[in-house]
């Protein structure tokens, strides 16, 4: 059975690393869609408007290619039931004891350890290191030189920005947002705001009406 087609969501920066992932595992992406009229190709792959455009079949894959976590979420939504796949980086280095979940990227140089859990439509961005028994919730970001000791659990949309430091046995909520280049070293609750060295919290951000 030949391998399904796979199209990219969203055409922009993000987007681009994808494709390259896709490229380095010799899974050429189909094409991408975007509802941006004036966006006809990226990388030389074609840009379609819309899925009917696309001629999208129930064979396909997905993967969303949007950076927003709260885009994300609502395109994942909208396009059900389709399928996802999951873009791995060939320079990962990925625990066959632990577990990545569908829609996910994880990019060049990221490492996950042992008995980690990784969710739906998560982003693990370049050179981050997720270290054993760590819990990512669907949707959630750990940017580029994140580092997270072990055990550590980030909750469903969570923004971890560059650079930053979790250490062991750290809970952090839903749709929080960690700031570059904090050091988290007590619990972060839903929705916080966290910046600085220790991190502190510095405001809350008000729940949106989409399920979050």
């Amino acid at each position: 059975m030949p391998n399904p087609r796979i199209f990219l969501y969203g055409a922009s920066g993000h987007a681009k690393v994808i494709c390259e992932i896709l490229e380095a595992q010799r899974r050429l992406p189909y094409g991408l869609i975007d509802d941006n009229p004036n966006i006809t190709s990226l990388l030389d792959y074609p840009v379609f408007n819309t899925v009917q455009q696309a001629k999208v079949t129930a064979e396909d894959q997905f993967i969303i290619s949007i950076g927003s976590n709260h885009i994300r979420k609502k395109v994942a939504e909208k396009l059900q039931p389709v399928s996802f796949a999951t873009a791995v980086h060939p320079g990962a280095v990925v625990s066959a004891r632990s577990i990545v979940n569908e829609g996910t990227v994880v990019m060049a140089n990221v490492s996950v350890n042992v008995h980690s859990r990784i969710g739906w439509h998560v982003i693990l961005n370049t050179n981050c290191s997720i270290d054993h028994d760590c819990v990512i919730e669907d949707f959630a970001h750990i940017s580029p030189n994140v580092a997270l000791a072990g055990n550590v659990e980030v909750g469903e949309g969570t923004q971890i920005g560059i650079g930053a430091s979790v250490i062991q046995g750290i809970r952090i909520g839903r749709w929080a947002t960690i700031g570059a280049g904090a050091v988290i070293i007590r619990d972060v609750p839903d929705y916080a705001v966290v910046v600085g060295n220790p991190g502190r919290i510095i405001k809350y951000l008000e729940p949106l009406k989409h399920g979050v």
